[in-house]
């Protein structure tokens, strides 16, 4: 039977329609164009790495495409790899990029610390090929070939090796030592496999030697992530960015002298870098042999490398965050307030570094039930910024802080005056004369009697008899003149109090004092030394029942606060305030919720700067912008 005319034409319709649709779809999407993306799209394409996001970058897989090794390198890694090489001789820049980033992806994914090796050698290769100034620092490369050389270090020379499959292991091993912590670094010499030969490490003994210690541990901190601090600085540049920890190892009075003054858990931000001898020869013969080079950022922070002086890779914010992660100072800050004896150091003024002639020190003073890591984000700004980093040097002191404030104060400037006797006993060092003092709350109050000539005053408030009159032992005498009677310190300029209670903080109630008598001990040469005072008729014996704490110190109209708020600063110092309050308005009338702008405030201070802050405003951005500020003003550099 015959199909209707209708049917055939209608069939012809809808071939004819499907065949414009091709047709219009091809002329849409032809083999070849564009497709618009955004401008985020686009870049995270072309600056995608192995390092961003475990794949490689456009670059390496453009050489991979070129050669058609793209797809065969994912089924057969190393046989690309080792493809790509060669001879390993006339190696050319992309080849040598190529194979640094596959070295390190496949490493990463087998577990293979020769490849990360390999990637850390074909870095250098690469870095030490390139040239052409301006060119070579746009070419997205040399950053990336930097950090390829940078991790395939901390990789490679991890302790213990990662695990690997058999025949990846060292040619040697490396000595027996503790157990390693996640994250450290060999840095022994030994002899490592290579995936195409092996390499010959060198290290000198004497890199480790820093300021009467031996650097010991290393430990990667460029795979931390920072907590607690506002800013994390890092330098971009080469090398394995470590903390080192410290073991003492020089003897003799001039190497005590050195590391005196050095934190107990101090630990050093070092970079360590592998100088490869003849780095083209060593990848064509698969024999390398490299140096192990330490560089502590208090020292250097460049470093010349094919006749180039290029940045060191520096992680100063990471190092200080690990080295206050778990650490002891942050129990003592309520033992050290409950017990008078309670010390984590026999010395209690401490440098972040080792002293630095010419460079001022700013000695930064805690308050009540703190300790010296509540300055940490200070410490991190100032030692990391561009002007104040390289002319002062910090240094902290801790004390046993519900002791009675003139004990600790005369702890204070012993510590002061042996430190300047210990560093510059021929005063040869003017920026030691010029020191700063920062005090924070209580902190505050213990800096104001370094600047103070205080005379008789704490003394006649204790008892009519003249001083040269009393009777007492010698031991006693000599406590209570250390502890009554204050003199300016001659090399102490300049003074700033942050939220101090020079006229006490209305928080110290009876129902607290009661409290803090029953939990606080007080030291036993202070005991003793009014027990003297007693049999000798200079004081009563009621005194023994009042001796007061730090708190009582700072309650409003206590006579201590009465009679430190009455005496002057002396001449020739620099005051600043900084004065945490709460609220809107004011500032008279508000507080910070421990010390009211009314207690804080003082007459005749070079300046005054009022922050919206609670009382623990060391942190404030305000307050460290102030800080910085006054420091800045005080080395002349506005």
């Amino acid at each position: 039977m015959r199909e209707r005319p209708s049917g055939v034409a209608e069939r012809v319709a809808r071939v004819t329609h499907a065949i414009g649709v091709l047709l219009l779809a091809a002329a849409c999407a032809t083999p070849v164009g564009v497709v618009h993306g955004s401008t985020q799209d686009v870049y995270r394409t072309l600056t995608r790495s192995v390092l961003s996001t475990g794949e490689l970058s456009p670059l390496s897989e453009q050489t991979l495409r070129r050669l058609g090794l793209e797809t065969r390198f994912e089924h057969a890694p190393e046989a690309v790899i080792a493809q790509l090489r060669g001879e390993g001789a006339n190696l050319g820049g992309d080849v040598l990029f190529t194979l640094a980033e596959t070295s390190f992806l496949h490493a990463e994914q087998a577990h293979r610390r020769d490849y990360h090796l390999a990637a850390a050698v074909y870095a250098y290769a690469f870095m030490v090929q390139a040239r052409g100034g301006l060119a070579v620092a746009l070419d997205p490369r040399a950053r990336l070939a930097a950090d390829l050389y940078n991790l395939g270090l901390v990789r490679g020379l991890a302790a213990p090796p990662p695990q690997m499959p058999a025949g990846a292991t060292s040619v040697t091993s490396a000595t027996a030592g503790p157990e390693p912590e996640a994250g450290e670094v060999n840095l022994d010499g030994r002899t490592l496999a290579l995936p195409f030969g092996q390499l010959e490490l060198r290290a000198d003994p004497e890199d480790r030697l820093w300021s009467g210690y031996r650097m010991t541990r290393f430990i990667a901190v460029g795979d931390f992530q920072v907590r607690g601090l506002r800013n994390r600085y890092r330098q971009a540049g080469v090398g394995a960015p470590l903390a080192a920890e410290l073991a003492p190892v020089a003897t003799g009075a001039a190497a005590e002298r050195a590391r005196r003054h050095i934190g107990p858990r101090t630990k050093v931000p070092v970079t360590a870098i592998v100088r490869f001898e003849d780095i083209a020869q060593g990848v064509a013969t698969g024999r390398l042999r490299g140096r192990i080079e330490l560089y502590a950022a208090d020292r250097t922070h460049t470093i010349e490398i094919e006749g180039r002086t290029l940045p060191l890779e520096l992680e100063p914010s990471a190092a200080l965050a690990y080295q206050l992660e778990g650490a002891p100072i942050w129990d003592s800050e309520l033992r050290g307030f409950l017990s008078a004896t309670f010390r984590l150091s026999t010395e209690s003024l401490f440098m972040m570094y080792p002293y630095r002639p010419g460079r001022v020190p700013v000695v930064l003073v805690h308050g009540t039930a703190s300790s010296p890591a509540r300055w940490a984000d200070l410490v991190n700004e100032v030692q990391n910024d561009p002007v104040l980093g390289e002319r002062v040097q910090l240094w902290v002191f801790t004390y046993n802080t519900s002791n009675p404030i003139l004990l600790s104060a005369s702890e204070l400037r012993r510590a002061l005056e042996e430190v300047v006797a210990d560093v510059d006993p021929d005063g040869r060092d003017p920026a030691l004369r010029r020191m700063v003092l920062i005090g924070h709350s209580q902190g505050g109050l213990l800096t104001r009697l370094m600047v103070t000539q205080s005379g008789s005053r704490f003394w006649d408030n204790v008892t009519p008899t003249p001083f040269a009159e009393a009777t007492m032992s010698g031991e006693t005498r000599t406590l209570v003149e250390r502890t009554m009677f204050f003199e300016p310190l001659p090399f102490v300029t300049r003074v700033v109090f942050v939220a101090t209670p020079h006229r006490g903080s209305f928080r110290v109630s009876a129902l607290v004092l009661s409290l803090v008598r029953r939990l606080v001990s007080l030291p036993v040469s202070v005991v003793k030394g009014i027990q003297d005072a007693a049999q000798g008729g200079v004081v009563s014996g009621q005194a023994l029942a009042t001796v007061p704490t730090s708190v009582e110190n700072m309650r409003p109209g206590h006579q201590f606060v009465r009679t430190l708020s009455s005496s002057p600063l002396a001449d020739g110092v620099t005051a600043h305030s900084i004065i945490a309050v709460e609220g809107e308005g004011g500032p008279a009338g508000l507080n910070d919720g421990v010390v009211a702008y009314e207690s804080a405030h003082l007459d005749g201070v070079a300046s005054e700067k009022v922050v919206r802050s609670s009382h623990s405003s060391q942190g404030h951005p305000e307050t460290i912008l102030e800080i910085e500020r006054i420091l800045r003003e005080h080395v002349g550099q506005r």
